[in-house]
């Protein structure tokens, strides 16, 4: 069966999503701090997660270079919201992990985000955003998204 009538308003919709959630990041990363990379909002993020990750991790896990990652984790500590430590497990390697002021940031910004989500889906049935959740992790694990 084709999908090719509707599969342009899809990748319409798809670009729509795409350039907000570039803006939100964008924002995000503002919030944070001012002068903070929107690209080095992602680590932040991930590192928000964890008590603290190799660099070779963070690539990994953000599908990103060895140069790229060690770019955005070198503006998240000029930020003060990152720190570097020696691995105590390998002395030769890295640990990324927030700072207790970013970490502390971070927490904040996320609470106010979830509290928009809440009111944007105030009018949502619970059963439609458990939908749209298997439907976007359906369309990611597809290799689309």
């Amino acid at each position: 069966m084709s999908h090719e009538d509707v599969l342009p308003a899809l990748e319409e919709e798809l670009a729509t999503l795409w350039r907000r959630a570039r803006i939100s990041a964008r924002d995000a990363a503002r919030a944070l701090h001012p002068q903070l990379d929107p690209t080095a909002y992602p680590v932040v993020v991930l590192l928000g997660r964890t008590s603290a990750m190799r660099m070779s991790e963070l690539g990994a896990a953000l599908f990103l270079d060895k140069s790229t990652v060690s770019r955005q984790v070198d503006a998240a500590v000029r930020a003060g919201l990152a720190e570097r430590t020696v691995d105590p497990s390998d002395a030769r390697a890295r640990l990324v992990a927030l700072t207790p002021a970013g970490r502390a940031k971070l927490t904040k910004l996320q609470a106010d985000q979830r509290a928009r989500w809440e009111d944007a889906l105030a009018g949502w049935s619970r059963e439609d955003i458990v939908q749209l959740t298997a439907l976007l992790a359906k369309l990611s694990q597809a290799g689309i998204a």
